[in-house]
C-alpha cells in the first residue's frame, strides 16, 4: 500500500541527483564514500552490455556506486540489506531514531538505517522479527519490495499476465509478480517463465529499479481509504482496529476512513449500550463518515421509537451521508437531517445527502445508499427509503456540479444481494460518474478490489471499483486508487488487514475494559428462559455412535431450527421450512436458568438469518446433500423446522431420500410438491452454498435470497425467552429407513 500520497510524487520528481546513495557493493569499507557523484566507467560494465543504459542512469542520478577498483560485479546477486538502502535513499525515506528494527541487525550495522527506514515505510516486513540482511534477494520477493516501494497498482487496462511458471510462485507474492508485469517492470524470461525463486542479480536489480522509478513522473493522484461494514457491536477486537488504523495512517497521511453501515445490533455491547460503546470508539479512532444500514432501525418499532439512532448520530464526531433515507417524518431527526443538501462544510453528527471533503488538496465527493428492502428487515417506522438509482443519480450529479471528479458512494445495498431490488454490481453498472463503492450488508469479503468497467449492456464504461470488509471487526478494508487529471481511475490495490494479527492499542484496550467488564457479567445473566431438561449436543466422538448433532435429529437442533421459523415469518409471513446446519450448533444447554452466556457458546458465529424462494427439486436435491455422508457425520446435515422427511442411507448417495412433508398450515402436514416454490429461513452461510449447498448457492446467485440480518444467537435468544419453559423433543422430523444392523 502507499506510504506517502500524491504531494510525495511531486516532491521526489524535483529532486536533484546529487544525493550520496549506499553502494550495492559489499563489504562497506571497499565503497567510495565522498560525496562526489560517480561518472565514470565500469570496467565490467560495457556500453553494449544489456544493463548499462540502466546502470549509468541510476549512476548519474547517484544512486548507486562500484566498487574502489572500478567495478561494478553486475552478475553477483544482489542481498536484502543492499536493496534497503538503496530504496532508503532513492525514496527519500525517513530514517527512524530507532535503528533497532530487526532483532538480528545491530544499530551500527551498515544496513541499520536502511532495514529501519524500509520497515516504517512497509517495504521490507522481515520473518519472525529477523531481516536476514545478507541474505540473496529472491525475484518473487522484489516483486513484492517493488510494488510496496512504489505503490504500484493494477493497472485498469493491464493486459492479463501469464507465466509459463506462475504455479511456482509463493502465495503472498503471486499477485505483487503479475502487478509488476502489468506496470512493464518485469518482462520476464524469453521462454514465458519468472523463475521466482531465481536470485536478483546486482544488473537485474538496476533495471527494474530504473524502470520503477520513471513510474513517479507520471501525473496522477492517488487517493488511501480505510473502510469497515457490518461491524454489528462486535468490540472485542476494537484495541486491535485502533492499532491497525494507526499503522495504515502512519504510512498515509492523507487518508479516509468510511463505515458502510450495521454498526449497531448483534452482540450484549449494543443490547447493553445501544451504540454508544461503538461510537465513543468510532469517534476516538477517527472515522471520517458513514452511512446507514438496515440494522441501525431495528429499534424503531420499540417504546422510544429511533431515540438510540438519533443520539447515536447527535454525538458522533463525523457527518453521516444518505441520499436515499428520508428521516423528514421522524421528529427525533429535526436538526439533524439535512436532506438534499451536498456540502463541502460538514458538521459532526448531522446527516447530509452527500459532503466533499478535501483530502491532499484534491476534492472528493461522497454520498450514502441504503437498501431499500430496510422496511421489510428491519423496523424504520416513519423514515422513507426512496429509489437508490435514482437517487445516485442525482447525487453524482450534484456532486459533478460542484466541480468534484472522484465520487465515492458509501453502500448498505450488499455486493452482489438480490439485483431485483439493489446491490452493488447493479449500482456500478447502472449509474455513471461513482468511481468507488465502498460496500456493506451482504458480509462479502473481497480479499481485493473489484473492477467493474462496463455498463448493464457491455459496453465499456469509465471504471468503478467496488470494496467491502466481510464483518464483525474481523478485518480493515484498504484501498489505493490512482487517477489521472481528468478524476478517472488508472490503477487501483487494496487488501483486507486481519485486525487478530495485530497488537491491542494500550489506550483503547483500557477504555474497552469499561465496557468489556459489564458484558461479562450480563454473560452470567438469566434470560428468564428455562430448559426442563438437558438440551444435549451430542457427538459420535463423545462415543454416543448411534446419535450426533450432525447425523440425527436432536431436541435442541429442533429447538433452534423452530426460532429461526418463527423469526422469518415475522418478516416473511409465506416462510414455511427452516434448515439448519448442525455444524453450527456447537454447544450443550444445562438443564435449570437459561443464561446469555449459554445461548452465545451454542450459536457462536454470528450467522444471520435469510429467507430463499426454492422449488420442490431443489429441496429435495439440498436433503439428499444433507444425509449424503449418514450415518456418518458431516456438518452440513440439516435439522428441520416446518418439514419432515424419511431417507434410508442403505441407499446409493442422491437416491436416498424417500418422502417429504410440509406444514404449510400449522400441524397439518402435506406431501412436498416438486414443481412448486417454497420460502425458506436458513443462516446465510448456507444460503450462500456453505458445507457444499450448491442448489443454495444457485439461488444466492439468481437473487432468490433475501438476508434478515438478524444473528443466529439473537434469534435463539428471543425465542427462548418468548418459550420460557423450553422442553423440545425429537418428533420424527428426520427418519432413517435403512435396516438396523445388528
Amino acid at each position: 500500500m502507499s506510504y506517502q500520497p500524491k504531494l510525495y510524487r511531486k516532491f521526489l520528481a524535483s529532486i536533484t541527483a546529487v544525493a550520496v546513495v549506499a553502494s550495492m557493493a559489499v563489504p562497506a569499507a571497499s565503497a567510495d564514500t565522498t560525496s562526489t557523484v560517480q561518472t565514470k566507467k565500469f570496467s565490467d560494465v560495457k556500453d553494449d552490455y544489456w544493463a548499462a543504459k540502466e546502470i549509468y542512469s541510476l549512476v548519474e542520478k547517484g544512486i548507486i556506486k562500484g566498487y574502489q577498483d572500478n567495478t561494478y560485479k553486475p552478475n553477483q546477486p544482489i542481498i536484502r540489506g543492499h536493496v534497503a538502502n538503496l530504496l532508503t535513499t532513492a525514496l527519500n525515506l525517513t530514517v527512524p531514531s530507532d535503528l533497532k528494527a530487526f532483532d538480528d541487525v545491530d544499530s551500527k550495522s551498515e544496513f541499520a538505517k536502511g532495514a529501519a527506514a524500509t520497515k516504517a515505510a512497509g517495504i521490507f516486513e522481515g520473518y519472525d522479527k529477523r531481516f536476514n540482511a545478507k541474505g540473496v534477494l529472491t525475484r518473487e520477493q522484489m516483486a513484492s519490495v517493488l510494488v510496496r516501494a512504489f505503490n504500484l497498482k493494477t493497472p485498469v487496462k493491464g493486459q492479463e499476465i501469464k507465466f509459463t511458471d506462475s504455479k511456482k510462485i509463493g502465495s503472498a507474492h503471486q499477485a505483487d509478480v503479475i502487478v509488476l508485469a502489468q506496470n512493464g517492470i518485469t518482462l520476464g524470461n524469453k521462454d514465458g517463465s519468472f523463475d521466482p525463486q531465481g536470485a536478483v542479480t546486482r544488473a537485474s536489480f538496476a533495471v527494474f529499479l530504473e524502470r520503477a522509478l520513471k513510474t513517479l513522473d507520471k501525473d496522477t493522484y492517488d487517493l488511501a481509504v480505510m473502510h469497515t461494514n457490518d461491524t454489528h457491536a462486535n468490540l472485542d477486537s476494537v484495541a486491535k482496529k485502533a492499532t491497525a488504523i494507526k499503522d495504515f495512517r502512519a504510512k498515509n497521511k492523507n487518508s479516509l476512513l468510511i463505515d458502510a453501515g450495521d454498526v449497531m445490533s448483534g452482540t450484549l455491547y449494543f443490547n447493553e449500550f445501544k451504540g454508544q460503546a461503538d461510537l465513543e470508539f468510532m469517534n476516538i479512532i477517527g472515522y471520517d463518515v458513514m452511512t446507514f444500514g438496515n440494522h441501525e432501525f431495528d429499534l424503531g418499532s420499540t417504546a422510544e421509537g429511533h431515540k438510540a439512532l438519533a443520539d447515536f448520530v447527535k454525538s458522533a464526531k463525523f457527518p453521516f451521508v444518505s441520499a436515499n433515507v428520508d428521516f423528514s417524518k421522524d421528529t427525533l431527526f429535526n436538526g439533524l437531517y439535512k436532506g438534499g443538501t451536498y456540502t463541502d462544510k460538514p458538521e459532526n453528527g448531522n446527516i447530509y445527502s452527500g459532503i466533499v471533503k478535501e483530502v491532499d488538496g484534491e476534492k472528493i465527493g461522497i454520498f450514502g445508499l441504503t437498501t431499500v428492502d430496510t422496511p421489510d428487515i428491519s423496523s424504520p417506522e416513519k423514515v422513507e427509503f426512496l429509489d437508490y438509482l435514482a437517487k445516485a443519480e442525482e447525487a453524482v450529479a450534484n456532486l459533478e456540479k460542484a466541480g468534484v471528479d472522484k465520487i465515492v458512494a458509501v453502500s448498505h445495498l450488499g455486493y452482489d444481494d438480490n439485483p431485483a431490488i439493489d446491490n452493488d454490481l447493479e449500482l456500478a453498472k447502472l449509474v455513471d460518474g461513482i468511481d468507488i463503492i465502498v460496500g456493506g450488508h451482504t458480509h462479502t469479503q473481497l480479499n481485493k478490489p473489484v473492477l467493474i468497467n462496463k455498463d448493464e449492456n457491455g459496453k465499456e464504461k469509465e471504471p468503478t471499483v467496488i470494496v467491502q470488509a466481510n464483518e464483525y471487526n474481523k478485518f480493515l478494508g484498504t484501498l489505493d486508487v490512482e487517477f489521472d487529471e481528468n478524476g478517472v481511475i488508472v490503477g487501483y490495490a487494496g487488501e483486507l488487514i486481519t485486525i487478530a494479527d495485530r497488537k491491542e492499542d494500550p489506550e483503547t484496550a483500557t477504555l474497552l475494559k469499561g465496557y468489556s467488564s459489564k458484558i461479562d457479567e450480563i454473560k452470567n445473566t438469566e434470560t428468564g428462559a428455562v430448559a426442563v431438561n438437558k438440551l444435549e449436543n451430542p457427538r459420535q466422538s463423545d462415543g454416543k455412535v448411534s446419535v450426533s448433532v450432525r447425523s440425527n435429529e436432536t431436541p435442541l437442533g429442533n429447538l433452534i431450527s423452530d426460532g429461526m421459523l418463527a423469526k422469518a415469518k415475522e418478516y416473511f409471513p409465506k416462510t414455511v421450512i427452516a434448515v439448519n446446519n448442525g455444524g453450527g450448533i456447537r454447544a450443550e444447554i444445562d438443564k435449570g436458568p437459561i443464561t446469555l452466556g449459554e445461548i452465545l457458546t451454542t450459536m457462536p458465529y454470528g450467522n444471520t438469518l435469510a429467507v430463499m424462494t426454492l422449488k420442490g427439486t431443489e429441496l429435495i436435491a439440498a436433503l439428499e446433500h444433507s444425509v449424503k455422508e449418514t450415518p456418518k457425520e458431516s456438518g452440513g446435515f440439516l435439522h428441520v423446522s416446518g418439514m419432515k422427511f424419511t431417507y434410508d442411507s442403505s441407499k446409493p448417495v442422491g437416491e436416498r431420500v424417500i418422502s417429504v412433508e410440509v406444514a404449510e398450515e400449522e400441524g397439518k402436514f402435506t406431501p412436498l410438491d416438486k414443481a412448486k416454490e417454497y420460502v425458506i429461513a436458513t443462516s446465510t452461510f448456507t444460503a450462500k452454498g456453505g458445507d457444499g449447498y450448491s442448489m443454495f448457492a444457485k439461488a444466492y446467485e439468481e437473487g432468490r435470497v433475501t438476508d434478515l440480518g438478524h444473528t443466529d444467537w439473537s434469534n435463539f435468544l428471543d425465542y427462548v425467552v418468548k418459550l420460557k419453559t423450553v422442553d423440545p423433543k425429537v418428533e420424527g422430523r428426520i427418519i432413517d429407513l435403512a435396516p438396523t444392523k445388528k
